[in-house]
């Protein structure tokens, strides 16, 4: 994934509100090393080069940036000697830089030097644990011994959870795309095409629409399995495409559903169940709701359905990466704590809702939506496509 169409970078990080964050946490620098964050703090930016992997040599790429609190004057980049080409470009908006670094080592001697310049030797500093080399952390707690590094991770989610008017045309599109991507795919294959073959034509479909393939979740017919492989979609089957499409650093996750002639009345009622548990989910979200209140709505909805037994319901964050701020729930798959179970939804924010319905009988049937909170209400992106979608048809049922 390259920059944000080589273009000027967006105006995203809000120092003002980044400074109040830092000193609620009693934090006096901040050290950024996750591709997502930086690319949060350089407004897109992320260096093509490593766009596919981080391995070189014998260590990695390992960019960092280092923010003193109050002192953005005194942000310091760290990255490759190639970036070099990236400044002249104006691609940043630091005054600071160093660009020497060829290994996960370098970079964090880089960061020590920099905290010891700038008189950070006895305080609070803040780095994302999970995203730091253990190399890198023996050197900066050998560096700083006086420093107690803390995890950043709920500071930097926090700063992201709210996403400006550029972030949000952004995952629209994305959105769009995606679904776009899924239509195309439904309409141009028939009976006998293989979960690989169809996972390979949405990948086409959505770089040709500018996007970044990143996966596809499949499933077919009566089976569960949601890897591609040589399992065929054939007359009368059902099809779940669910996929992460990036599109300008930001992810499009929805999942939408197909069929090989016209659905059954059991897969109409199935689908229209799971449409209802969706919709319920929808009805509270705007500004200043909690995430339980979705969550009592969609789960009200879902306990009275015939098919309770077989579903489930998920709400998450989305933007730059999946399940991010806000979390909604300690149920969803991916493990960690509801931060926003009780608290207020902010306009801004970008949920995820998901029900699911693993049938022994009808097979895997879901619908995941993309809904942005607003003011006096919601916006849904890619909100097409939502029903029974036709194999080899122009129109959905």
């Amino acid at each position: 994934m390259g920059n944000l169409d080589f273009c000027a970078p967006m105006k995203l990080l809000n120092k003002s509100y980044l400074n109040q964050l830092m000193e609620k946490e009693e934090i006096d620098a901040l050290i950024v090393t996750s591709k997502h964050n930086i690319q949060y703090f350089l407004g897109g930016y992320r260096f093509f080069f490593f766009g596919y992997q981080d391995a070189i040599g014998t260590s990695r790429y390992l960019p960092a940036i280092v923010y003193i609190r109050h002192s953005p004057e005194n942000t310091l980049y760290i990255g490759n000697s190639l970036e070099k080409d990236e400044k002249e470009l104006e691609k940043f908006w630091v005054n600071n830089f160093d660009f020497s670094s060829w290994s996960s080592e370098q970079t964090a001697k880089s960061i020590a030097d920099h905290l010891t310049k700038h008189g950070i030797t006895d305080t609070r500093v803040g780095l994302e644990k999970s995203f730091v080399p253990i190399d890198s952390a023996e050197i900066l707690q050998k560096s700083c011994p006086n420093n107690l590094f803390v995890d950043a991770l709920p500071l930097l989610e926090e700063l992201r959870a709210v996403k400006s008017s550029q972030e949000l045309a952004i995952l629209r599109s994305a959105s769009d795309l995606v679904v776009q991507s899924m239509l195309a795919v439904f309409e141009k294959h028939g009976p006998g095409s293989t979960k690989a073959q169809l996972t390979e034509s949405l990948r086409q479909e959505e770089v040709k629409r500018g996007m970044t393939f990143e996966y596809c979740l499949i499933t077919t017919g009566k089976s569960h399995n949601r890897s591609p492989s040589n399992q065929k979609w054939e007359d009368g089957q059902i099809l779940s495409l669910d996929s992460g499409g990036n599109y300008k650093g930001y992810i499009g996750d929805l999942c939408r559903m197909a069929v090989h002639g016209r659905p059954s009345q059991e897969l109409e009622s199935a689908l229209d169940q799971i449409d209802s548990v969706q919709k319920a989910a929808r009805k509270p979200i705007k500004s200043g709701i909690t995430g339980a209140e979705i969550y009592e709505s969609a789960m009200s909805e879902l306990q009275i359905s015939p098919l309770a037994p077989h579903m489930s319901f998920v709400a998450h964050g989305m933007g730059i990466i999946p399940h991010e701020a806000p979390r909604l729930s300690t149920v969803a798959p991916v493990p960690y704590s509801a931060n926003y179970a009780q608290r207020p939804l902010r306009a801004g924010m970008v949920l995820s809702i998901e029900t699911t319905m693993p049938h022994p009988k009808l097979g895997f049937i879901k619908l995941e939506d993309t809904i942005a909170v607003t003011k006096d209400g919601h916006e849904a992106f890619g909100d097409i496509g939502r029903g029974w979608n036709l194999g080899q048809a122009k129109n959905s049922y």
